[in-house]
């Protein structure tokens, strides 16, 4: 099979019809530039108005090719892939604390606790609720358990900031950089570790609807898709990190062209990165994750930091627009039409009981985050870009019989949360910045 031939999108579009495709895509764009600089007062995010976009132009009879996942299930993985893997290098390079065992505590619980937690809970509800075959139920709770690093956004850490290898966490205390907060610094570095740990459970899923015989494969799973793929994904992550920062920070910049090019940096180190460990049989989400907070960790007063950063976030921003202009699109397309009562009262339980409650377990005992604080961090377990990329993934390598209704569930989670935790993402955010600045007493 030819590459074309495994991107066939948009398959029927006409001469005529091109034209026109690359405009509306470009308006997305424009829109995912600029809309951020009108909307971040408003209870209302970028991600919604780029999704009503989409959705409002495919159904417009415009005779426009509507976009189908399930048709064009490889140009999907590959795009929602590209867009991760740009986030995760993003969200890695703006995180200012060191990443020490104690000051990532909250995240280990999330990764450890509430991970788990959510996947065995979303796949009873798949099995119970759904009546999904247990390894479609197992492969929906894989998908569904990872925090987006993409479309959480307005709740994560902001930009690097100099000097800001004096954050240190005491007690009770947020950090001294206000920006990298325990809310913000949770769920930026949850969604930057949890989507290379829900490979294994994919993978499990794939292997369980291969086999039912769990002899079969659990060993072969456990060593192979579990420790070495996570040990190789670190360690490759760690060295070629380390490797790359040295000599992106190192190399001069003495003209406005090549303090331009500093930027792409970023974009180079995350496709060397991701390309080196795949080809390793390691998880290249976590690898790039990890080096980018390698990058990060050296000569953290460096100028280049906030290029590679700012160049990383608007490659995110650009890549993201096309994902959620198509999938608004795919949407009007007929996405959610295999959607039945069962699915719904699932995915509602899973936006609305199974994250949060999860969340509130990992992080019992957190003294570290106000009680508004680890509320809000279990709620704000957003759904997105990395749950399309996983569902596209296990689909394009095992026929699974309900693969219309997990397409339908997926992107109807993905929609609430969008919708959801879009809205409520500002009011949240500065009412626990207002609690916070009052003091102790207001936690």
């Amino acid at each position: 099979m030819s590459l074309l031939a495994r991107f066939p999108f948009p398959p029927e579009a006409s001469a005529a019809q091109l034209p026109l495709l690359y405009a509306l895509v470009g308006m997305a764009m424009f829109a995912a530039a600029f809309l951020p600089r009108l909307l971040w007062r408003l209870p209302l995010s970028m991600p919604i108005i780029l999704v009503t976009f989409g959705y409002a132009v495919f159904a417009l009879p415009l005779g426009l090719p509507r976009p189908d996942p399930q048709v064009q299930g490889y140009a999907t993985e590959k795009l929602c892939e590209a867009v991760v893997i740009v986030s995760l290098m993003g969200a890695g390079l703006k995180i200012d604390r060191p990443f020490q065992w104690r000051a990532w505590n909250g995240t280990w619980r999330l990764l450890g606790i509430t991970m788990p937690l959510t996947i065995a809970a979303t796949a009873l509800a798949g099995w119970g609720l759904a009546g999904l075959a247990p390894a479609a139920a197992l492969l929906l709770g894989a998908v569904i358990a990872p925090t987006d690093p993409v479309l959480a956004s307005e709740i994560q850490v902001g930009p690097p900031q100099r000097g800001s290898h004096d954050v240190e966490v005491h007690g009770n205390n947020a950090p001294a950089e206000k920006e990298e907060d325990e809310f913000r610094f949770i769920l930026t570095s949850e969604a930057g570790l949890n989507d290379a740990m829900a490979f294994p459970f994919v993978h499990a899923a794939l292997a369980l609807a291969i086999s039912a015989a769990w002899g079969d494969w659990v060993v072969d799973w456990a060593l192979g898709d579990v420790v070495y793929r996570l040990v190789v994904g670190g360690l490759s992550g760690a060295l070629l990190g380390n490797i790359l920062g040295r000599l992106i920070l190192s190399i001069p910049a003495r003209s406005r062209t090549a303090t331009a090019m500093v930027g792409p940096g970023a974009l180079a180190a995350t496709l060397m990165i991701y390309g080196v460990t795949e080809a390793l049989a390691g998880y290249g989400f976590l690898a790039v994750f990890v080096g980018a907070l390698a990058i990060r960790n050296q000569r953290r007063e460096h100028r280049f930091h906030e290029a590679l950063h700012s160049f990383s976030e608007m490659a995110e921003r650009v890549l993201t627009a096309i994902v959620l202009f198509a999938f608004g699109g795919a949407i009007a397309g007929g996405l959610l039409a295999p959607l039945d009562a069962s699915l719904v009262i699932a995915a509602v339980l899973t936006v609305i009981l199974i994250r949060p409650l999860a969340g509130m377990i990992g992080l019992a005992g957190f003294t570290e985050a106000s009680g508004r604080e680890r509320w809000a961090i279990s709620f704000f377990g957003v759904r997105g870009i990395g749950s399309l990329y996983y569902l596209a993934y296990a689909l394009g390598r095992h026929d699974f019989a309900d693969a219309g209704r997990l397409w339908a569930f997926t992107a109807l989670v993905v929609l609430m949360s969008i919708v959801l935790h879009g809205i409520l993402a500002t009011p949240i955010v500065r009412r626990l910045d207002r609690h916070r600045s009052e003091g102790p007493s207001a936690g």
